[in-house]
């Protein structure tokens, strides 16, 4: 076994006995972790509360060669997900970056570009960002890290230029935009509007105007449906945080 330091997100937490925790984390340097916390629930321990849900915290931890759980032996607070005690919204939005994280992930697979973006999501939740947009960037920007952001620029089918006005098909199973011929004869197409399809351009944009961007209830309502459903074909299973982002905008 070696001893590993990293930051670390708690995605979630169970109990184990009447003093130990099972935890799930995403970290920096060793993507998702599942960890073993002995005596975490004791009031003087080496975590020292650190392992609240959506915490960012430093650990310390034991990786285990086999498929055994890692062992967790400290965590030191970071910062803490404010917004649990302040906002419904936020703190639904907050439940819904975990899931994802947690389902869409694999064991050992570092992403530190994504844990730097779930990090800043995180802190815009808990700041005055619109909770909208930040839960739509890190969508996109989840779906890019992990290799499967949708075409969003020309025809996923034949790389014909999708018109700049009206509305655009958007091929869910095709993964993107379709073109007036290849969406024909297509599974689970939905026609958008093409200011939906701008809006998702510049949410996966790293210096893109995404920070400024405010989301209706009209574009939210399309967005969500569109990402939504995409995301339910990636997982074969309906995000359980996804019915109540309806509250988010407006």
């Amino acid at each position: 076994m070696s001893t590993e330091k990293t930051d670390a997100l708690v995605l979630r937490v169970v109990e184990f006995s009447e003093s130990s925790v099972i935890v799930t984390l995403f970290t920096r340097d060793f993507g998702k972790v599942s960890g073993l916390a002995k005596g975490a629930k004791r009031p003087k321990s080496s975590f020292e509360s650190a392992l609240d849900l959506l915490a960012v915290c430093r650990i310390v931890f034991l990786r285990k060669s086999s498929d055994a759980l890692d062992l967790l032996t400290e965590a030191k607070l970071v910062r803490r997900f404010r917004s649990a005690t302040r906002d419904l919204a936020r703190l639904y939005a907050g439940y819904y970056i975990a899931e994802l994280l947690s389902d869409l992930t694999d064991h050992g697979d570092p992403h530190p570009e994504l844990f730097a973006a779930a990090d800043a999501a995180l802190l815009a939740l808990d700041g005055a960002g619109d909770v909208a947009a930040v839960i739509a960037r890190f969508e996109m920007v989840l779906l890019k890290y992990l290799g499967h952001l949708p075409e969003l620029d020309a025809c996923v089918e034949c790389g014909a230029a999708i018109g700049e006005t009206g509305r655009v098909s958007f091929g869910q199973l095709a993964g993107g935009v379709l073109c007036t011929r290849c969406k024909s004869g297509k599974r689970q197409v939905a026609s958008v509007r093409i200011e939906t399809i701008q809006i998702l351009r510049d949410l996966v944009q790293d210096n893109g105007p995404w920070e400024a961007t405010t989301i209706d209830r009209t574009r939210w309502g399309e967005l969500r449906g569109i990402v939504s459903h995409y995301l339910a074909n990636l997982l074969g299973k309906r995000p359980r945080m996804a019915s109540y982002l309806g509250m988010i905008a407006g």
